[in-house]
């Protein structure tokens, strides 16, 4: 029988976090005060324990993991690389598809990978309570486990769309010892200016995000976690691809096409940086980001400053922008509803080294579907964004007849997911394409940042 998973000891859990910042080949541009307008100091980031500042502005290549956020890994790390061999079948490929089988965490997704450890040095410096936002409730799940096996208060901030379509991420979190709300809330000033203007607002990541800031902002003892678009976030989760790396030389082999589903950037930086070092240092692969057509950052936005929340709470970041002020339509992959992205993979985006994609819901359920038919798996709606590229590009191998090594971050299943599901079987499922208009409109609030 041919070998169907690559499996890692855990001694093989990686002792050390790469950081891509010394190998880009142009440096990113310091993110701003939001209220000077000049670069960040240290102290402008104090909603975050000092160890992770440190990690967010770091140029050190490696750096070394915790023992014990390494032994909490070891719950469900180092996960399975896996060859998907019936969806090749059913495609009639030539191509080899391999996926990155993140779902096997506690949370279901890859989203611990940086919980734990945002967790683990807030509860080293002392702090004892920490916000956030999440969109289809992966992220604030994954907060909540890691407040749970460290002892800590957690309040997360849901998007209020996502919060009503998935009630299981919602239990899951209860569970785990944390709280909840739908955002936007009446427990902030923020959540409540947003209702009194609007009081049907299906929420957004960057209004949670504005919520879960000053309620950080206004708590002592309490900080804020972010579960995607910051440097440190992109950090944690590079133990994706330096496990992919050490399992591809196992069975000799190496990814052409790496694929991951995009919002903020998280698991897309976790599975691609590492073999992003690679390509910088002249390896032939290709790097796909893939996103929504009804929220195309990458695809259609503009590469600017921007605040990272609606009520410019947030440090000015430059990335790939819809305008801060951007409201997505209620699509079922709440995970990828976000207005920026990573300024490590716009930079990278700008420079010509990231491809990116964008895909409608009702195609992307179509490739979800046919992978849990082949392959078992139920997926995430963000995860069959990248199961949908790697179609296509399988597609492509048979129709050039030739041999192609393809990689999925397979970052999460999607058993809390299957209201969406039924509503894309009951054919009730609308496609949403951002018009160029609105997107337009968006960017004319954008602010005006002289050169740094």
């Amino acid at each position: 029988m041919d070998t169907k998973k690559v499996l890692l000891n855990d001694a093989d859990i990686p002792k050390y976090w790469y950081n891509i910042l010394p190998d880009m080949p142009t440096p990113l541009n310091p993110p701003l005060n939001p209220q000077t307008q000049k670069p960040l100091t240290p102290d402008d980031l104090k909603i975050f324990p000092n160890a992770i500042i440190e990690q967010e502005m770091s140029t050190q290549r490696e750096i070394p993991i915790p023992e014990k956020v390494r032994e909490i890994y070891s719950i469900w790390r180092p996960t399975p690389l896996v060859r998907a061999y019936n969806l090749e079948k059913a495609l009639g490929t030539p191509a080899k598809i391999y996926y990155k089988n993140e779902s096997v965490s506690p949370a279901g997704s890859h989203k611990p990978n940086t919980a734990i450890a945002q967790a683990y040095y807030n509860k080293m410096e002392g702090v004892n309570t920490l916000t956030t936002e999440t969109g289809a409730g992966q992220w604030g799940s994954a907060l909540a486990l890691a407040g749970s096996l460290l002892d800590m208060n957690i309040r997360v901030y849901m998007v209020k769309v996502s919060y009503n379509q998935k009630p299981f991420r919602k239990s899951m979190i209860h569970l785990w010892g944390a709280e909840v709300f739908a955002s936007p809330s009446d427990k902030t000033q923020t959540g409540r200016e947003a209702l009194k203007e609007d009081p049907d607002n299906p929420g957004s990541l960057g209004l949670a995000i504005s919520e879960a800031v000053e309620d950080a902002a206004t708590h002592e003892g309490t900080n804020y976690a972010l579960g995607s678009v910051l440097n440190h976030v992109l950090l944690h989760q590079t133990v994706i691809g330096l496990e992919a790396k050490k399992q591809f030389e196992m069975i000799g082999d190496y990814p052409d096409v790496i694929l991951a589903p995009c919002g903020g950037g998280s698991n897309l930086g976790g599975i691609g940086l590492p073999f992003m070092r690679d390509k910088i240092n002249g390896k032939d692969v290709k790097i796909v980001a893939v996103e929504p057509a009804s929220c195309p950052t990458l695809t259609k936005g503009i590469f600017h400053y921007d605040y990272a929340d609606v009520a410019k709470m947030t440090p000015l970041l430059l990335m790939f922008t819809l305008g801060h002020n951007f409201m997505p339509p209620s699509i079922h992959a709440g995970g990828l509803r976000y207005h920026g992205d990573s300024p490590i993979l716009s930079q990278l985006r700008k420079d010509g080294l990231l491809d990116a994609v964008a895909y409608k819901q009702t195609e992307v359920f179509e490739a979800g579907m046919l992978f849990a038919k082949t392959e078992g798996i139920i997926p995430a709606p963000e995860t069959c964004h990248a199961i949908k590229g790697a179609i296509d590009e399988a597609i492509k191998a048979k129709e050039e007849q030739k041999e192609k090594t393809i990689l999925i971050n397979f970052s999460g299943h999607g058993h809390f997911d299957m209201a969406s599901y039924d509503t894309f079987l009951s054919g009730l499922m609308e496609d949403y394409e951002y018009p160029k208009e609105k997107v337009e409109e968006a960017l004319h609030y954008l602010p005006n940042i002289e050169e740094v």
